[in-house]
């Protein structure tokens, strides 16, 4: 779509407007029958008083789904628009959503920023009440994330996902979970929850120990001459205090640890990573209309690992480590008026600390810098009739201070950055089953340390056994304006249908580019002025009670606008795909038997925006089964055997910086709930 496109997108999304407030008003939006969702709004609300596209998945929807690489990234790519892919169990996820790279849709904890990279392999599935997925731009609410590591600052351009915990308890519970699996993978859960008067808790373990498989492709960088090795154990708990039993009058504490070791498959490339993510929250109902909301976290990324001196020798050369602490805080008010209008006004901030480091012997600070971010927000969403219109606006401060860049002290010590930003949107029922909406916003994003300082020196590029992300002080910050349009169409209660068309324009895009595969090394980029767009299609149906199907579609097309630089100009974003769908269907049999087939496929991807240099990627197919027997069931006490079938057809395709997956995995185990 070209900015005449855009405009002509603006224009039907006016006109819609336009149209809405002219028709008479009808019945009350709130009077349709529909999930509740609180990502839109911060307060729950039905997804007919949102104007955005929420999906949401609850635990059971999460049970069935098969994780190849225990990684929550896994459990999201069957929605629509979401192209994600982990590289191994001991790695993170890389991918793109709404056609840009997956640092544009943050992850929020219970509507505090989280990591994308890093908590979705931390953090412990069976704590999960639901996933919220807010597709469409929420930048006024919510913030950016300071994750310097990895893919650096990330931005809710193309939306968010949002993870809510459990909460209540209607009576003690306790799950204990066992499993082995392929490549002598032994694992273990437990958790236990419970009501106490007014407070409610849960508390839990897990281990999973395996020998795992090499990841890598043939005479890749990874090199691996024996098995990778990992251990990964968590604890996580939560309490929720409902103040003199009052539903909205709360307040709540979760702890997560994850403690991640082992080995790439060499003597002398052994990693150790510790992470934790702690959240709590109060809320208070001031009055029927008032609601105050607190919200204070803290997630601390300790990252460490050998580097030998491959192809050389496999010797060790030296230790490296990257730190990170950050502190996200949320403080807002929301006022419910007007025939369930709902208007939020709040502020946020986050204070992040980031270094990292080589040990050859003595310990060498490469990086060292501290950054700071705070915004005012206000979101109004007004329900009139079957029409909810939304407005809202963000003052956005970034501040980084820098001590050390690439091991010395930089020109420029300290930088900082403010923009004002602000989102609309509209929803109208015509029917109570079939509804469009219409949402724009925008973003802006400054580049992150990791970004402009790199793991490696600028000596380093091409070096062989120096693999790593290069630097690139000359950065430039990044805004964007994301828009979509959809429909949504229930014609009867066993059938629905969504369309959404999507459009997405940044400048000054920060990607981030294989520059070379042996040794591996990356760098971010200015890749100029980027537009995706495309649409989703979808489809859920439920034939008979026991059987539930869907299956959806995405088309993205994109392109980098950049005339000073032919070999980039007219080149596509890298790891987005052209097309991509899902298929699945859940059955819940005789006999207590229940099995899930899901089918995922993604289209070819490109690794750099160098249309000279880059490597292109083929496409895939995934498929994976899950299979529940329960083989006791008395009371509240069950006992049930379950098998995971991850990629049955054994497709062991190639990824970016030289990964291959695995291909085919079984995880067989017993759950006893009582």
């Amino acid at each position: 779509m070209s900015k005449r496109g855009g405009c002509e997108f603006l224009c039907v999304a006016l006109a819609l407007t336009l149209w809405v407030v002219l028709e008479p008003a009808g019945v009350n939006a709130n009077e349709t029958m529909e999930p509740v969702v609180v990502t839109a709004s911060k307060l729950p609300r039905t997804a007919g008083n949102v104007t955005q596209k929420v999906d949401m998945l609850d635990s059971q929807d999460l049970s069935v789904i098969v994780s190849g690489h225990r990684n929550i990234a896994d459990y999201l790519i069957y929605q629509s628009g979401v192209f994600s892919s982990v590289l191994s169990r001991n790695d993170a996820n890389w991918g793109s959503v709404g056609g840009l790279s997956q640092k544009y849709n943050t992850y929020m904890l219970e509507g505090l920023p989280i990591d994308v990279f890093v908590e979705p392999q931390a953090l412990e599935l069976l704590t999960f009440d639901r996933i919220e997925v807010q597709r469409g731009p929420a930048a006024v609410l919510y913030p950016n994330y300071l994750g310097m590591d990895f893919a650096g600052n990330q931005s809710p351009l193309t939306g968010t996902t949002n993870i809510l915990l459990k909460e209540r308890f209607s009576r003690p519970e306790t799950f204990i979970d066992t499993s082995y699996g392929s490549y002598a993978t032994f694992g273990g859960r437990i958790l236990h929850q419970q009501p106490l008067g007014n407070v409610h808790f849960f508390l839990g373990a897990s281990v999973e120990n395996s020998d795992y498989t090499n990841y890598g492709t043939k005479d890749s960088w990874l090199n691996m001459i024996d098995d990778p090795e990992y251990q990964k154990t968590k604890f996580y708990g939560r309490t929720t205090w409902f103040i003199n039993g009052n539903e909205k009058h709360k307040v709540s504490f979760f702890v997560n640890h994850t403690n991640h070791q082992g080995d790439a498959g060499r003597p002398n490339r052994g990693f150790d990573h510790e992470y934790w993510t702690i959240h709590s929250a109060y809320q208070l109902p001031l009055s029927d209309a008032f609601t105050l909301s607190a919200k204070l976290g803290y997630r601390n990324y300790d990252r460490s690992w050998e580097e030998d001196n491959y192809p050389t020798n496999l010797s060790l050369r030296e230790k490296g480590g990257v730190r990170q602490a950050i502190v996200p805080g949320d403080f807002s008010i929301a006022f419910e008026h007007w025939q369930g209008s709902l208007l939020t006004i709040g502020t946020d901030f986050q204070t992040a600390s980031y270094k990292t480091y080589t040990d050859s012997g003595a310990r060498l600070v490469s990086n060292d810098a501290d950054a700071v971010q705070y915004g005012v927000y206000a979101q109004e969403e007004l329900v009139w009739g079957r029409t909810v219109f939304r407005l809202g606006g963000r003052y956005a401060y970034t501040k980084h201070d820098i001590d050390l860049l690439g091991g010395k002290s930089p020109e420029d010590e300290s930088a900082s950055w403010d923009k004002w930003l602000w989102s609309a949107g509209v929803r109208h029922a015509f029917w109570d089953d079939f509804a469009v909406y219409a949402n724009v916003g925008t973003s802006f994003v400054a580049p992150s340390i990791h970004s402009v300082g790199g793991t490696l020196r600028s000596s380093d590029r091409g070096v062989p056994g120096k693999d790593g992300r290069l630097p690139n002080p000359d950065l430039k910050p990044e805004s964007g304006v994301g828009l979509d349009l959809g429909v949504d169409w229930k014609p009867w209660k066993n059938v629905g249908f969504g369309v959404r068309g999507f459009y997405n324009m940044v400048d000054d895009q920060i990607v981030q580019v294989v520059v070379s595969q042996k040794p591996s090394q990356a760098q971010d980029i200015n890749a100029g002025d980027t537009r995706s767009r495309g649409f989703e299609l979808e489809a859920h149906y439920s034939p008979v009670s026991w059987m539930r199907c869907f299956a959806n579609y995405t088309y993205t097309d994109t392109e980098i606008e950049n005339k000073k630089d032919p070999d980039m100009d007219g080149a596509e974003v890298p790891f987005v795909p052209k097309n991509m769908g899902n298929i699945g269907v859940d059955l819940n049999l005789p006999y207590d038997l229940k099995v899930s087939l899901y089918l995922h496929l993604a289209g070819k991807i490109y690794d750099s925006t160098s249309k000279q240099n880059r490597n292109q990627f083929s496409g895939y197919e995934v498929l994976n089964a899950y299979v529940e027997k329960i083989l006791h069931k008395k009371d509240i006490t069950t006992l049930s055997f379950y098998a995971q079938f991850y990629n049955l057809t054994d497709n062991e395709f190639e990824m970016p910086w030289q990964f291959q997956d695995p291909g085919f995995a079984f995880t067989g185990g017993f759950k006893f709930v009582f």
